[in-house]
């Protein structure tokens, strides 16, 4: 065998921290136990603040990607599960461009390949640290001084390096599902719940008004007399969350789970045994969030970029087309008045979709068409094209009733294409309404909830399955 790009990868393994894979099946109440745990540790590095940071109050470069990306500024959490996302997206596509070849039926490549995706992510950690130290965003490199700027940067790369073992640790089976969705779902609870309920009160003008949505519609009807004025005030108030944005926020999340049973059974049988028969369901989210965190990952960088260059230089016309940025109304953070940013950026309510028919229009055609787009590129780098699925089921000596091994291929071809690319357009619509209708957490973190949601509940459907042990056998067990 020649030459190899994983081979690169080899001198590394030998530093790399790697969870070792369990040698039995672990329990399933160890699993959750260890959920549990590795929840529990993300929470408290959520919490904790980064040492030597002198300022966070300047408008924040990664303000859109935040709550997809399980990050919390200031804190361990500041880069959140960015380099692995990152890392990971990028070697699947190089793995699935055939630009990197990797032979997943070997031990030793799928060893390379999770190595390396480890090492890549270090790398990007490192890099993503040190940039957002030199730019500032913790306080001016010169007052901070090298000491403070070095140890800001450990602690970022340390903190993404115990993100990345947490998540090998739940993959690896000692847990349930992934740390990246596990702590994707936790984020965007959190930000709803605290949106929702939260204590802290917040001076508007008009005095002080408690954040918590509900907590705010109590204390409106108990202080104000006119009881109509403070149950319109509450529904709709502005900017701090209200009673609507909680409502749209609960119907968004009633609407994907309807579209989550919405699916195409395909009836096989078996070659081996005669007479056994099921179904092969192919889902109307056949990439399941993929297409949205992809979109998102990506304008996200684009709104890094453009606000980055157009701080220093505003006056440069490419810079001016790429994104014009303004802070909005009594805030530091930027937002898009103008340029590609602006049209790649979705309206803030009902009222400025209808009054910029341009924008609205341009962003949900890019948001649609993107996301198809992406849902059909990913089956066909992700090994869940139509001939990967028709590979797999003859493996497994399964066939299409109705059809032969050749012509297979053919039915499976004009079923999945259109599944990926109509449920990844869904996925936009959805995602677009729920930005348009000002429900919490954003369009795209809704969806990304919603979903891991769901998975955590069919996984946790099938454990019980396999367990034989229902909600009676739970129960002994605990006693």
């Amino acid at each position: 065998m020649g030459f190899r790009v994983l081979h690169l990868v080899r001198p590394f393994m030998a530093i790399l921290p790697e969870i070792a894979t369990p040698d039995r099946k672990v329990p399933f109440n160890q699993k959750v136990m260890w959920t549990a745990v590795t929840l529990f540790i993300f929470l408290v590095m959520s919490q904790v603040p980064l040492y030597g940071i002198m300022s966070s109050d300047s408008s924040d470069p990664l303000f859109w990607m935040r709550v997809i990306l399980a990050s919390n500024r200031g804190t361990l959490m500041e880069l959140g599960i960015t380099p692995i996302v990152t890392s990971g997206m990028i070697m699947q596509l190089l793995s699935g461009a055939n630009i990197i070849e990797v032979d997943y039926s070997l031990k030793e490549d799928r060893a390379l390949f999770s190595g390396a995706q480890k090492l890549f992510a270090m790398i990007i950690a490192f890099g993503h640290a040190t940039v957002s130290v030199l730019t500032g965003l913790y306080g001016s490199p010169r007052e901070i001084g090298a000491g403070v700027c070095l140890l800001l940067i450990i602690q970022l790369v340390v903190a993404s390096l115990i993100t990345m073992l947490l998540d090998e640790l739940l993959q690896k089976g000692y847990g349930l599902g992934s740390g990246i969705n596990l702590f994707i779902a936790t984020n965007i609870c959190e930000t709803i719940f605290w949106k929702a309920l939260s204590p802290t009160t917040i001076n508007t003008g008009r005095g002080d008004e408690f954040e918590g949505a509900l907590i705010a519609l109590v204390h409106l009807l108990m202080s104000r007399k006119d009881k109509t004025r403070a149950l319109k005030e509450a529904f709709y108030r502005a900017p701090l969350p209200n009673v609507m944005n909680l409502l749209a926020t609960a119907a968004i999340f009633a609407v994907v789970i309807y579209l989550q049973g919405f699916r195409v059974e395909l009836p096989v049988k078996s070659n081996r045994v005669r007479g056994q028969r099921g179904t092969y369901p192919i889902k109307l989210f056949y990439t399941s969030n993929m297409p949205i965190m992809l979109q998102s990952t990506m304008t996200s960088n684009i709104f890094m970029i453009s606000q980055m260059l157009y701080k220093r230089f505003e006056d440069n016309i490419l810079v001016r087309l790429l994104g014009v940025w303004e802070p909005m109304e009594g805030s530091a953070q930027l937002f898009a008045r103008g340029g590609l940013a602006y049209y790649l950026s979705a309206p803030r309510n009902v009222t400025d979709a209808l009054l910029d028919p341009i924008h609205t229009v341009v962003y949900v055609s890019i948001m649609l068409a993107g996301c198809a787009l992406l849902s059909k590129t990913w089956i066909e780098v992700s090994g869940s094209s139509p001939r990967d699925v028709a590979r797999q089921l003859k493996e497994q000596q399964l066939v299409i009733a109705g059809y032969r091994d050749t012509s297979m291929y053919k039915e499976l071809k004009r079923v999945i294409p259109v599944a990926a690319s109509f449920g990844g357009a869904c996925l936009g619509a959805v995602s677009v309404l729920a930005d348009m209708v000002g429900a919490i957490g954003s369009g795209t973190g809704i969806l990304l909830c919603v979903t891991i949601i769901f998975q955590y509940f069919e996984m946790f459907a099938k454990e019980q399955l396999e367990s034989g042990a229902g909600l009676e056998g739970m129960m002994m067990a605990g006693q």
